[in-house]
């Protein structure tokens, strides 16, 4: 029997093994005054600044190498280099962050948490443009070190692959970007955390696999954007056309994922639509 209300002997109910957050409130004025949540602002931004300006870099620096005079197909790390890079920053970062700001690094992310009232309006909304500045400043320091090879090798900004249209990457993006904030939300979940104790995975690892795992399938069709600061950073730095032609995809795309992911997490697996009428039912 699962542990979620066990029954006991004498046929009472025992306390569930894990114990959930209360809902974050919608608005909440006392975070404005508190230095923790400022603490979190900043580590949003430099988390969000560190990861835009190591994997464009890898990104400028596979185009460099590849497009060198002689060079095979094998020069430069590859895509899956590129997926190792974001991924990797995903795992470093939500690690060193998560006890400060809770590892968000992505607007997409952050969003999806504010609908399943994991944090208030007013921290969802000063994440978002704390990681969306932080990814502008990170872009900013890749072509400020290398601007002619910044410039000649598309910026890192995301674009839809020729040959595919507007309908696939926006699909790409939101399926993309549901595996992620799905992932967050499991590897964080309590019940989870609570039941699988002897298995010891830290919450980041997963995470940062299921940014490789989605860089790997999606490069080819939209460059991955899967978070819309990676994408706006990459975008206004490099400020070409093609790097706005079809940017609403990049923001688009990954809030419906998050919203999914959201629903599907809090309402079909948490089973909150079952829980909220049991408990309505009961009172009446």
């Amino acid at each position: 029997m699962g542990k979620d209300v066990e029954v006991a002997e004498q046929g009472e109910y025992s306390a569930k093994d894990y114990q959930d957050p209360p809902p974050a409130p919608l608005i909440d004025p006392e975070e404005l005054t508190k230095w923790s949540f400022y603490r979190a602002l900043i580590a949003e931004f430099i988390a969000t600044l560190l990861f835009l300006y190591i994997t464009v870099l890898t990104v400028i620096g596979y185009k460099v190498q590849s497009s060198a005079p002689g060079a095979d197909d094998c020069a430069g790390v590859g895509i899956l280099g590129i997926a190792w890079a974001f991924g990797g920053m995903i795992f470093i970062l939500v690690y060193c962050t998560a006890g400060i700001s809770g590892g968000h690094i992505n607007p997409a992310v952050t969003f999806g948490l504010f609908l399943a009232r994991k944090v208030s309006l007013i921290r969802a909304v000063l994440y978002m443009v704390a990681q969306c500045l932080g990814a502008i400043c990170g872009v900013g320091l890749v072509k400020g070190f290398q601007k002619t090879h910044y410039n000649q090798n598309g910026g890192g900004a995301n674009e839809l692959a020729a040959g595919y249209n507007k309908g696939v990457g926006l699909g790409a993006e939101i399926i993309g970007t549901f595996v992620l904030v799905y992932t967050v939300f499991s590897a964080t979940d309590p019940k989870r955390s609570a039941r699988d104790s002897h298995v010891p995975v830290l919450a980041p690892l997963p995470i940062g696999f299921a940014v490789f795992m989605v860089h790997l399938a999606t490069i080819p069709i939209t460059g991955t954007g899967i978070n819309p600061a990676r994408s706006l950073g990459a975008a206004v730095i490099y400020n070409q056309d093609k790097a706005w032609d079809d940017h609403w995809i990049f923001w688009v795309g990954p809030f419906i994922g998050a919203a999914i992911a959201a629903f599907y997490h809090q309402f079909i697996l948490r089973a909150g639509a079952i829980k909220a009428l049991g408990s309505f039912r009961s009172n009446a």
